[in-house]
Order: C-alpha cells, then structure tokens, then sequence
C-alpha cells in the first residue's frame, strides 16, 4: 500500500505584495502527477490547507479542485485535517459532498465520521474520535489512521477536555492516541497517525518554526514528544514545520514532509518534497522523498555594486529576491529605477549605508529646538545616519511639507 504524504499548502498566501496563486497551481499539479505516476492508494495532507482563516474565493476553488484530482474519481481516499491557518469550521463545511467524492475533512480534534461506501471505490469500515479504518478493494487489509487536526486553547478545552495545557497535553493525547490503537490498531492493518502540531525528540534540537509562521511553540506548553507515539503506529504524518525533518525518538518514521513552496526567506534555498511511504501491515515502512521543482525560488542576496545586483538579476529573471544593497551614500532614484527594471520578481530592496566615523561623531545629542522644520530635519537625519542628506532626501521632504500646507488651505 502507497500513500502520499503532502502538507502546508498555504493556499492563498503572498509574499508580501506579490500573489503565489499561479505557483500554487503549478506545484500542486505536479503532487498531482506524482501521486498518479507513483500510483499511490491514498493520500494524506497533515494541515495548513490555506493561509487564512477566511482565504479567497480562487484559493478555494483550487483546494477542492486538486483534492478532489487527488481522489482519482473517488478510488483513493484524501484525507486532509485542519492546521492552525484554518477555520475548523470551514474545512467541515464541505463533509457530506466531500466524503461522497473520497475527500475526508477533519476539522476539529475528536470528529468522527460516519461510516461510507463509495461506489466502485473504497469504503470507511470503522470509525472513533480522531480515527478512521478505510478498506481499499485491491488489499485484503486495512488502513487505519490516527487523526489529530490542529487545536488551540479552546478546542483542548471543549473537545478533549484540557484545563491546564503545559501539565496535560502530553498526556491526555499520549493516552488518547494509545487507547484508539489498543483498540483498533493490530498488526492485520497497516497504522498510521496524522497531526498538526510541534513534535520533537525529548532531549533533543530545538526545530525553528518558519518565519511569518503563526507559532504553535509558546515555552514548553505546545511541545509534543515523539516517545507519545503508541508503538503500533508505523509512520506518522506530521504538519506545521515547512522543510523536511524527520523527527527521531520512535521505531518507525515521524516526519514533517515540508511545505510544497518556500514562503518566506528564512525557506530561501530549501528544497520541497511530498514523501510517498510503502507499507505492509506488522513490518518496517520504507519512505521515499520526492523533490518539487515547481514555484520560483527564493533568493536573499546581498550586493555593494549596482552594476553587480543588475548582472544578477538579468541572469535570473524567475527568482523572488530580498535585495540588500550596500553603498556609503543613499540610493538615487535612477540607481532604484535600473534595479526594478531588470527584473519583476523583487519583494524587498533594504539599502545599507556604511556609517562614516567621522561624519558619525558630528551627531550631537543636545538638539536645538528654535531651527526651522528643514533643519531639524538635517540635523536628525545626522545624527540618525551619520550622512548628510542629499538633494533628492531634501527634496522629497519639500514635497511632504507643501503637500501637507495646501491641504491645511
């Protein structure tokens, strides 16, 4: 048996100004492709299916278009559960019509589905809080998956029953994901466990959450162990962390197969995967990582030459690029032009003016108050930067200062 294991679409995001929507496309076309070309038999997406609590409407229709291509008109079961950029009431919004195509939404921690049977397809034989058995007609054994979506505060709370979060979660989800698999989880089928949450190896390195990233690690509160994994399981399909780790301190494999694009410029440079893992019931899985090679990649660069930062950017051209450019005056306004020129792909341009020592040690501390509005200006501009401020500075502050006085006539 092959399943996918895919997470952290982020439908909807920007980088900043700039709309990712058509890489999204193309990225998940490609999962798309690679889970036929595999011939996978069922395919997990462990959370963060879109950005935003309330993402656009062409985010949406691109989710439900690419599960339900995922579903291989209802033969292979997506199961896809709710991360902490989602609205757990949104992704349960679609269930009934969803479950019908083979898509299984899981919103909120404890749900439990209702048993189906897709015609000519697979059907779900068994079901729990925050677990699901699924027959595929091609295997005499089942699937079995351990579902733990995203849950804040007030889902711990009301769903599994969590007053004091740092002293009980470890806890009350070790015992919950122990009792299903007691229950239901022997070695006739093949077990898995899919969450969104922050797991590490106890002891172990410290993982960085992605910058821009709504943090799931606050102290040691939201911080699950790996050795909570009830031994029974034998890949654990994990969602939040965008590259790929796999987490040590269980028998079988616990991984975090990345997110599909780099969305910030701490990603810069790291390569995207889905992870598509062979299993058998009662043996060792084997995962394999497939590369993504769709989206524009991203580039922190940094540059003291204009003509250098040009170069590079003509040579390119489908790069997203953070741009530092380092100079001993400000950026003229020409020196901006030719940089935007070269290429449509800069998000961000920080200018770094070398501080000059002895401009530096003209700055004073007592300021003197009874000067016009244009030199108290110069003078902070000193003092702030250690430059005097050229003509294009003392321009643009004429600008703002006689657009602001015809407004007050």
């Amino acid at each position: 048996m092959k399943i996918l294991h895919t997470g952290d679409w982020h439908l909807g995001k920007r980088l900043d100004f700039f709309s990712r929507l058509e890489e999204q496309k193309e990225v998940l076309d490609e999962i798309c492709h690679i889970a036929d070309q595999e011939q996978v038999d069922a395919v997990i997406v462990a959370g963060d299916l879109f950005d935003a609590y309330n993402p656009p409407v062409e985010a949406i229709e691109l989710l439900y278009k690419t599960l339900r291509r995922l579903t291989n008109g209802g033969k292979r079961p997506v199961i896809a559960i709710a991360g902490n950029h989602d609205s757990a009431d949104r992704i349960d919004a679609p269930d009934v019509l969803a479950r019908e195509c083979g898509i299984l939404f899981i919103g909120y921690p404890n749900a439990k589905l209702n048993t189906l049977q897709i015609e000519n397809g697979f059907s779900i034989t068994q079901t729990d809080h925050g677990f699901v058995e699924i027959q595929l007609p091609q295997y005499n054994y089942p699937l079995r998956v351990l579902t733990t979506p995203f849950a804040n505060e007030w889902r711990l709370k009301q769903f599994l029953g969590i007053e004091d979060k740092e002293q009980q979660l470890q806890e009350v989800l070790r015992q919950r994901w122990q009792a299903l698999t007691d229950t239901y989880c022997d070695e006739q089928g093949v077990n898995m466990l899919t969450a969104h949450l922050y797991m590490l190896q106890r002891g172990g390195e410290v993982l960085e959450e992605p910058e821009g990233e709504k943090p799931l690690k606050i102290g040691n509160a939201d911080i699950v162990y790996s050795d909570n994994i009830p031994r029974q399981i034998q890949y654990t399909a994990l969602g939040h962390l965008h590259r790929f780790i796999p987490i040590a301190g269980h028998a079988a494999p616990v991984i975090y197969a990345s997110s599909p694009l780099a969305y910030s410029f701490s990603e810069a440079g790291q390569q995207k995967y889905v992870v598509v893992v062979d299993a058998v019931p009662n043996h060792q899985v084997s995962c394999e990582r497939v590369a993504l090679t769709s989206g524009r990649p991203l580039h922190r660069k940094r540059f003291v030459q204009i003509d250098e930062a040009v170069s590079w950017l003509h040579d390119n051209p489908n790069a997203l690029v953070e741009l530092t450019l380092v100079s001993d005056t400000y950026l003229t306004s020409m020196d901006l032009k030719r940089i935007h020129e070269a290429h449509d792909g800069i998000i961000h341009i920080i200018p770094v003016v070398k501080q000059d020592t002895a401009s530096s040690t003209m700055a004073t501390n007592s300021i003197n108050l009874d000067q016009d509005i244009q030199q108290l200006f110069l003078d902070y501009f000193r003092y702030r930067t250690g430059q005097e401020a050229n003509t294009e500075i003392i321009d643009l502050l004429h600008e703002v200062i006689y657009h602001e006085s015809e407004e007050e006539d």
